[in-house]
């Protein structure tokens, strides 16, 4: 799969990003631990280099099935984690990073990523200089590669680049929700900043399998997702969906890999895409295959505003928690 520069550094990513967050039992249902192992390996077959996750992924349980499923292939692979809002202090993040180390069994880390902003869920207020002072040490050290911000705003992003250099930015980002682009994307072409895409695919409803009487299971944490659980916003995604549909077939592709590939192919986007099982890895890495003109790009891209511009009130988190 070719690559493309992560932000102004040396590190090469693939434009399919691997996601792990649904190792957190806690937050997604029905996901079988050999079922993730052998989805990881698949995806370093089929491919896929770079792999993300973060410490609150199962409180370290995702890291410790990536070490399990990837080690031996570890030289050839880009690791990305996270820590998370309640571990900003100096020490706090040195020792966070140390955990992840351990975790994923490993002497370094590619990209490390601050999960939240300082204050996300009521936590302690961090200035974001010390934060970045110790993300800047963990890069002297060796110890990462690359520092990189998620869920932040421009603002956030532009006094965070203040401290060192941010070489991405993971946002949440799909034809379904685009709050990036309204601000932050111009600032990361000008900056060179790139952007990992987080529920690249809505959290599935860019898959088209959820229809209008779908029942989510009680526990299933996406029935906190604002698309889902506002009626309006949900019928729209269902009329975007129905004329998503005939594309896809001309395409011979899925929806959700005609959504992937719009998606790839907006400024500076990469898209993070997890899988419960080879299958949905298989499925999609072959959105590299599918090739869109600019007329097509426009086109999906009007398609998914039957949904986007009645999200005014509801930017920029996709959920309420």
């Amino acid at each position: 799969m070719k690559t493309r520069k992560l932000g102004k550094s040396d590190i090469e990513i693939t434009p399919i990003i691997l996601g792990t967050w649904q190792a957190d039992k806690r937050w997604w249902k029905g996901i079988e631990k050999a079922d993730l192992i052998k989805a990881m390996q698949q995806a370093v077959d089929l491919g896929i280099t770079t792999i993300d996750t973060a410490e609150i992924y199962g409180d370290g349980i995702s890291e410790q099935l990536i070490a399990e499923a990837l080690s031996d292939r570890r030289d050839r692979l880009i690791y990305a984690s996270k820590v998370f809002a309640t571990h900003l202090q100096y020490d706090q993040v040195i020792e966070a990073c140390d955990r992840s180390l351990k975790n994923l069994e490993t002497d370094y880390i590619d990209l490390y990523q601050i999960h939240w902003p300082t204050g996300s869920f009521n936590t302690e207020i961090v200035p974001i200089s010390e934060t970045m002072a110790a993300l800047n040490l963990l890069k002297q050290q060796g110890k990462i590669r690359a520092i990189g911000v998620s869920n932040f705003s421009k603002n956030q992003l532009e006094e965070a680049s203040q401290y060192g250099t941010i070489d991405s930015i993971q946002p949440p980002y799909s034809l379904f929700w685009r709050d990036v682009e309204r601000e932050t994307m111009a600032y990361c072409v000008e900056q060179k900043i790139s952007i990992l895409a987080y529920s690249s695919l809505a959290q599935g409803l860019l898959t088209g399998k959820f229809g209008v009487n779908h029942q989510f299971h009680p526990e299933d944490h996406r029935l906190k997702n604002k698309l889902i659980q506002n009626p309006e916003h949900y019928s729209r995604v269902q009329e975007a969906i129905n004329q998503l549909r005939p594309i896809a077939a001309d395409k011979h592709c899925t929806i959700a890999q005609l959504a992937l590939a719009w998606l790839i192919s907006q400024p500076q986007t990469n898209a993070i895409v997890g899988a419960r099982n080879s299958t949905q890895v298989e499925q999609n890495v072959k959105t590299i295959d599918i090739q869109l003109s600019q007329e097509e790009v426009s086109q999906i891209d009007q398609i998914g505003r039957i949904v986007t511009d009645h999200l005014e009130n509801e930017y920029p988190i996709l959920w309420k928690f």
